[in-house]
């Protein structure tokens, strides 16, 4: 059974540690990934300006969602990410079907990940949807911009 629950400043820790298994492989091939190596205090400031909540499987947490309002229902999803032994299991699906029900006036959705990332970019568009936008550069990565409109 797959839950959300609304992160706190408290839950920073846990937050680190699952951004950190879920984004290492991509710091290890790009040599930079900015949801990796996140400190504490990285972490809590990032809770408080950008809503993140926790992805609960079998009451553990497993991943995290993180949309932010760009403007009157368009939001970006900052992070959608699941610990890797986790993946697989359509807890991602449930997580972006969460989003859609609690940004009920939602009109679009975007996000970015690399254009390599061959299972994130099936993902994205088999499972949720989206149609890709564009590529683009987010630093050394080339990554493609996702967008879901209803």
């Amino acid at each position: 059974m797959t839950t959300f629950r609304k992160a706190e400043v408290t839950d920073a820790e846990v937050l680190v540690d699952i951004y950190n298994s879920s984004f290492f492989d991509d710091y290890v091939k790009y040599g930079e990934c900015p949801a990796y190596g996140r400190t504490k205090e990285m972490m809590e400031q990032s809770i408080i300006d950008y809503p993140k909540f926790l992805i609960i499987f079998d009451n553990k947490p497993v991943g995290c969602i993180s949309c932010k309002e760009l403007e009157t229902g368009k939001y970006e999803v900052g992070c959608l990410c699941v610990i890797p032994e986790f993946q697989g299991r359509g807890i991602g699906t449930a997580a972006m079907e969460f989003a859609k029900s609690f940004y009920s006036d939602w009109k679009q959705f975007t996000l970015v990940t690399p254009v390599d990332k061959t299972q994130n970019v099936k993902f994205y568009t088999e499972k949720c949807g989206f149609g890709i936008r564009s590529e683009e550069m987010d630093g050394n990565v080339k990554v493609i911009r996702f967008v879901l409109e209803r």
